[in-house]
């Protein structure tokens, strides 16, 4: 049986109302952003900003949720399991998106398959910091001395497979040290037993950093990051000593599978335009970090290339979490 005209275009109208429906009722209720570290880290930063500021652009009320454990894949994996209705999203970062996947024999979540990525938000340099008493004042004192006491110093992480642990691992496999592995639950943590002489040795983001290397109760030897830092230009990179490292972090925006593209396009292009708002840009910069703001597609192109790296990097180490 022919249909007409008009019948046609019925059809074709009811196809289209859920999608545009969920696209102008959106959001209709809170929606949690969950922060898979603890709270007062970088990831925790960028998901209020985020989350302050969604809120005031879209007319809704966007809330953080920390769920800390298992280098953030707890926290992620909850998302991977949520209605796909954009109302869990969750701060993803190299860690949860490009490192696990190569280091733990198993994973609660498929990071490509299980979700939609939205926008990479920020790149945060990782510091090369010492603890003030040790015996090192610069990247090649440092080798030196892990050379000479292979084993004898420990580095702190904020957990097994994030950044800041496979940025000291990259750093061991490239200059040929060795040193104890100390996993945290949080930066905050690492820092405190840094400060106190615990632990000798960590990578950590600059946010968290910075305000104890400038008071002088760290001391930060090298950005490992490729280039030096605008903010520290004295500072060297690990790159002048090493060629080729980089170790930075950086941090995404993240949907679960199956949320109307509609609601994915909305956020990934309210979220780029929150990091092009200059007082957003001097909050961000002032700190140290990035901000990115990419499209969707671009990201997923930046998760492939880094989920390639970071897994050869930790073949390399051997590096794998039962």
């Amino acid at each position: 049986m022919r249909m007409t005209r008009r019948a046609v275009l019925a059809a074709a109208s009811l196809m289209i109302a859920p999608a545009a429906l969920a696209q102008s009722d959106y959001p209709s209720k809170v929606v949690t952003i969950v922060v898979p570290f603890a709270a007062g880290g970088t990831t925790d930063l960028l998901g209020r900003i985020l989350a302050e500021r969604l809120g005031a652009r879209m007319n809704g009320r966007f809330i953080v949720e920390n769920r800390p454990g298992a280098g953030g894949n707890t926290g992620v994996a909850a998302v991977a399991r949520a209605p796909a209705d954009g109302y869990m999203l969750t701060m993803g970062t190299v860690s949860t998106h490009a490192i696990n996947p190569g280091v733990y024999a198993k994973m609660p979540y498929d990071h490509i398959k299980d979700f939609a990525p939205i926008s990479q938000v920020a790149s945060v340099p990782n510091l090369l910091m010492v603890n003030v008493d040790l015996p090192a004042k610069t990247v090649p004192e440092l080798i030196e001395l892990l050379k000479k006491n292979p084993g004898k110093y420990s580095f702190g992480s904020s957990g097994a497979g994030t950044s800041t642990h496979m940025a000291a691992e990259l750093f061991k496999v490239s200059t040929g040290t060795d040193m104890a592995h100390v996993p945290y639950r949080s930066s905050g943590q690492v820092t405190q037993d840094l400060l106190s002489g615990q632990i000798q040795l960590t990578f950590d983001n600059i946010t968290i950093a910075w305000p104890h290397v400038e008071a002088g109760k760290i001391r930060a030897l090298a950005t490992a990051t490729p280039q030096r830092l605008a903010i520290a230009k004295d500072m060297p990179a690990l790159s002048e000593f090493i060629p080729g490292y980089d170790a930075s972090s950086w941090h995404g925006f993240f949907a679960p599978s199956g949320v109307p593209q509609e609601i994915v396009a909305r956020l990934s292009k309210e979220t780029q335009e929150i990091l092009r708002e200059p007082a957003v840009i001097e909050q961000l910069r002032k700190l140290g970090v990035d901000p990115v703001g990419s499209t969707s597609e671009q990201f997923k192109a930046h998760i492939a290339a880094e989920t390639k790296r970071w897994g050869e990097v930790a073949q390399k180490a051997g590096v794998k979490i039962e």
